[in-house]
């Protein structure tokens, strides 16, 4: 009889840790299971879209206020240099023009998205894009008259 007794306190805090073993496990799947990729998401997207507003203020401040007559087309009125993160959600993304609007292109279906250019009626096409942290903006006369503006790759 004696013997059951010694034994009871053992059980007793093995029973313990296995509860607390599968509560942590519990609280672990369902942590990585479904909170925290949903939260790293919403931050993702949130990432991508002041990525995107900061992207298109900088194309449209590359504009310059007044066109240079004399110019030859194709000559480079405007250079400005963009600083966007070098990944969102640790992959990496696209911004690209298509003349009206800015687009983030990412492969996670949740991230992503696109806002309107704001610019001068004298800016005739804005093309290119940026795969890149470092992106430029180029803004050329064109041809006929007004600009063209273009997203590009920059040195690092």
């Amino acid at each position: 009889m004696t013997d059951e007794r010694a034994v009871a306190p053992a059980v007793g805090k093995a029973l313990e840790a296995g509860i607390v073993v599968l509560f942590v496990a519990l609280l672990t799947t369902t942590l990585y299971g479904g909170v925290v990729p949903n939260a790293r998401t919403a931050a993702a997207g949130e990432v991508g879209e002041r990525a995107l507003q900061h992207a298109a203020a900088n194309v449209e401040a590359a504009v310059p206020a007044h066109a240079s007559a004399d110019a030859p087309a194709g000559t480079v009125v405007a250079e400005r240099r963009v600083s966007l993160p070098d990944t969102i959600r640790g992959r990496g993304y696209r911004v690209a023009a298509n003349d009206t609007s800015l687009a983030l292109v990412h492969e996670h279906a949740d991230v992503g998205g696109k806002t309107p250019l704001v610019l001068p009626d004298r800016v005739r096409a804005v093309r290119g894009n940026w795969t890149d942290s470092d992106g430029v903006v180029r803004v050329r006369t064109h041809p006929d008259g007004g600009f063209i503006v273009e997203l590009a790759e920059g040195e690092r």
